[in-house]
């Protein structure tokens, strides 16, 4: 899935659904008519409960000081978020640095389909989101791939040896 959504002083969006590709821009104006935009993936974006994925937003833009050591919060989906917040010196344009990659694991034990979103926000205004959604299907544990108690199974099994040369 792809959304774009262009913030200046309305909102505008648009929905373009790819079934390979499950990523998100969001591009959000500052007040000053600047543009930030940020992509966000998941690898792997369907998987097995449980699953590990690692999440990466890539932010593009310009140097805004809105942009500039944002605390970052991650809604994950599952009722449960992550957040973090450092302390950093003040703005200066052309000499601050604005980090511009983003990189986190998250586990989901259980089977659903999760919106994650990364928020930079600068004190409780969000200045710049991502969203992405990925699906967790049930595990073996869940009753799912290859369990025992659905008696179904996604790959004939293997052999267990293999047979003499010969026959």
């Amino acid at each position: 899935m792809r959304l774009t959504i262009v913030a200046r002083r309305h909102i505008v969006s648009t929905l373009v659904c790819t079934a390979a590709f499950a990523a998100v821009l969001v591009a959000a104006g500052a007040e000053k008519g600047s543009k930030a935009s940020m992509t966000l993936k998941a690898n792997p974006a369907v998987g097995f409960a449980p699953v590990r994925m690692v999440f990466t937003a890539e932010l593009k833009g310009d140097d805004d000081a809105d942009l500039y050591c944002p605390a970052i919060e991650w809604v994950w989906g599952d009722d449960t978020k992550s957040e973090t917040k450092t302390d950093c010196e003040p703005f200066e344009l052309g000499k601050s640095e604005i980090k511009r990659r983003f990189v986190i694991d998250h586990s989901f034990d259980a089977p659903g389909s999760f919106k994650v979103e990364l928020r930079l926000k600068q004190k409780n205004k969000v200045v710049v989101r991502g969203t992405t959604t990925v699906n967790v299907r049930p595990g073996i544990r869940d009753g799912g791939l290859n369990s025992p108690q659905t008696g179904e199974c996604s790959a004939p099994p293997l052999p267990l040896r293999r047979p003499p040369c010969g026959s």
